[in-house]
């Protein structure tokens, strides 16, 4: 799953996949609440997974584990 996410973010950032680790921020790549919310939709779609969530996640790793959860 976070390679899947991180495909995805180096592709919508324009950066090597190789920059982005599970400990790496959203705010670190530029990304805020708009991209944030626009990237969740994205990411359910591709994934088909829902993401909804309460929690703030702000690492990549999180997502990818909060992703995996979902995935069941």
């Amino acid at each position: 799953m976070f390679e899947k996410i991180a495909a995805y973010l180096a592709k919508q950032m324009d950066i090597s996949v190789d920059d982005i680790h599970k400990d790496t921020t959203f705010e670190s790549l530029g990304i805020d609440s708009l991209d944030m919310v626009e990237m969740v939709m994205d990411l359910e779609e591709e994934l088909g997974v829902e993401l909804e969530t309460e929690e703030k996640l702000t690492t990549v790793g999180e997502l990818a584990d909060f992703a995996e959860s979902k995935a069941g």
